[in-house]
């Protein structure tokens, strides 16, 4: 059994006070555990999505990932919400599970319980702790941006309440010419909801899209290093990991992952390792029968020859999108912190 232990940020000041919202598959689980081993991070709150399995499981797993992690869920510990089931147009939501596994967890056939959650929903718990504590929280959005949509009707100014939002979703500038892009799920599963959320007023909004977080890849010999860890955290994000690469070996034929929501999270906490980004208005465009967030400029830098509407007649807000990270030192932190074992790769 793992030992629960202390989870305030260290009293330098300056640690994060983090709201999750997820849709808990592989990835998130691993950020989750990452932002757990951070001594310098709080995770004030998670919030459930659909997207890589459905609310319900994305709910049980959260409160599986936690307990490894060594905190607890509900009274006394984390506050969970139950959010949005599917896209806030109504349309049917799509699962990831040829990604995920049914379970969103890699179905690795652990305990997965029910988790004691809060009344407020997932929406209404983001405007909550915005409005109850301004300035005080960020947000890390790990999943399609239902949430966050359905908060913003409730409260238009609700991302100017955050310290700062991130996102895992979009895909940075047009590409160059005849470069294919890795498909932006988070966005494509709700359009809408991404559209609402660039075009909302906010205190500062980092895009951490696929453009970045197909370069941070954790390789065989990592996830080797996470079998021999030391502590349940390392040997759990190891078997996830084994689930993850069943996926990705069929699109680079050999066993690696990106770590996508590791990523995001940690250039929230550590926002020193983008090494390169541009600040702009970002657009929703479709990519046949999906969609896109885009930085409105070209690989090259130049200007679009349109502007995709994100508020009727008027220009989207600038947000910060990561062109370039330092892949190295965000590797080097993430794996020493689930591994536990202290050692530098």
């Amino acid at each position: 059994m793992t030992t629960p232990r202390d989870h305030t940020p260290d009293s330098s000041g300056s640690g994060r006070s983090v709201v999750v919202d997820t849709d808990t598959g592989i990835d998130d689980a691993l950020a989750l555990l990452w932002l757990a081993g951070r001594r310098d991070v709080e995770i004030a709150a998670v919030t459930a999505v659909y997207g890589n399995c459905t609310v319900q499981d994305a709910t049980r797993n959260i409160g599986a990932v936690l307990s490894v992690a060594g905190l607890t869920v509900g009274e006394g510990g984390i506050p969970v919400s139950v959010g949005a089931a599917g896209p806030i147009d109504g349309r049917p939501a799509h699962f990831a599970t040829y990604v995920h596994g049914h379970d969103g967890l890699g179905d690795l056939g652990g305990e997965r319980p029910d988790v004691p959650v809060e009344d407020r929903s997932a929406a209404e718990q983001l405007v909550h702790l915005a409005n109850t504590d301004p300035g005080r929280h960020d947000l890390l959005v790990l999943g399609p941006m239902t949430n966050i949509a359905a908060a913003l009707e409730r409260d238009p100014d609700l991302l100017t309440k955050f310290r700062s939002t991130v996102v895992m979703g979009g895909s940075g500038p047009f590409p160059a010419l005849g470069v294919a892009q890795i498909v932006d799920a988070n966005i494509a599963n709700d359009a809408a909801a991404a559209r609402a959320v660039f075009a909302a007023p906010r205190t500062q909004l980092v895009m951490v899209g696929v453009n970045v977080g197909a370069g941070a890849i954790v390789d065989e010999a990592a996830v080797r290093r996470l079998h021999d860890s030391p502590t349940e955290v390392g040997r759990f994000s190891a078997a996830l990991l084994e689930s993850y690469m069943d996926f990705y070996q069929q699109v680079w034929g050999r066993r690696v992952s990106p770590a996508w929501d590791g990523l995001a999270a940690a250039l929230l906490v550590e926002p020193r390792w983008i090494s390169d980004f541009e600040d702009g208005p970002v657009g929703l465009v479709p990519d046949g029968e999906r969609w896109r967030a885009h930085l409105l400029r070209t690989a090259e830098g130049g200007p679009v020859p349109f502007e995709p509407a994100t508020r009727p007649g008027r220009p989207a807000p600038s947000t910060r999108v990561a062109l370039a990270v330092d892949v190295e030192a965000f590797l080097d932190d993430f794996l020493t912190t689930l591994a536990g074992d202290g050692a530098r790769p």
